[in-house]
């Protein structure tokens, strides 16, 4: 069994977002309420996280489980490395794996150069990096890993598909041959930023013409901005198999 924890489905601003009174950022309900996007995927004994944004510490205090093994990275984008320093917390009994793209590693030595020094201060995290080549599946223990490259409007990034499960965030574009990888999954997690177009992310109707191509048997969106509206208002004009994700949502999906 697989299990997905989400740890924030927000945008890179968050909801409610800063200096906003919108009825959305305003309401009561807790599914209104995003951090940045982030998950756990919990299978066959590793818990790997993916994407460690600015509200990692809260995120994994929150967290029903905040043992963690390895990072995966879709992006640079702040929003999806922003509270990497606090991985130091993970870093006790040896370096902690970060698995991602080779121009992801390269930023990170320039944002981050205090852990790649020949002698870094004590406590800073000690980062493990591992190159991930976008047409090569891997390993994180028993785990396979498979690469999904997507196009985040003109900067190439990555998805995942980990066993019946594949995660993508930030996409705008996605190529008929990596939707070939997804075809029927059990479960796709799909990022929807709001119901109007947007240069760099997928709108909510863009997002259901790429499920209604891979016809996975659920899908979750993510990366949801408060333009996307209410939570229950709009699960409620969706297909049946096609829901909103939301903060401290756990689900499990059967092999």
């Amino acid at each position: 069994m697989l299990e997905i924890e989400f740890l924030g489905t927000g945008t890179s601003t968050g909801v409610p977002q800063l200096k906003c009174n919108c009825p959305v950022c305003t309401s009561g309900d807790s599914h209104d309420k995003r951090l940045r996007c982030s998950a756990v995927v919990r299978y066959r004994g590793k818990k790997i996280l993916i994407d460690c944004g600015p509200d990692f510490r809260y995120q994994m205090l929150r967290s029903s489980d905040n043992e963690l093994d390895a990072l995966l990275l879709t992006h640079i984008h702040y929003d999806h490395v922003g509270g990497m320093d606090d991985l130091r917390a993970y870093c006790a009994t040896g370096d902690f794996p970060v698995y991602a793209r080779a121009d992801v590693i390269g930023n990170l030595k320039q944002r981050m150069p205090y852990c790649f020094v020949e002698h870094p201060y004590p406590g800073v995290p000690r980062l493990e990096l591992h190159e991930i080549k976008e047409n090569e599946p891997f390993s994180i223990g028993p785990v396979e890993i498979t690469p999904i490259p997507v196009m985040h409007y003109k900067l190439p990034i990555l998805g995942f598909r980990i066993g019946p499960m594949a995660y993508i965030t930030d996409a705008k574009t996605i190529a008929p041959e990596q939707l070939l990888k997804l075809r029927g999954i059990p479960l796709l997690v799909l990022n929807s930023l709001r119901t109007t177009p947007h240069m760099s992310h997928l709108s909510l109707s863009e997002s259901l013409d790429i499920i209604d191509l891979v016809k996975p048997q659920q899908a979750l969106l993510t990366h949801m901005s408060h333009e996307m509206g209410f939570h229950e208002e709009v699960n409620r004009l969706l297909p049946q198999n096609v829901r909103l994700a939301y903060d401290t949502q756990i689900v499990r999906i059967e092999e």
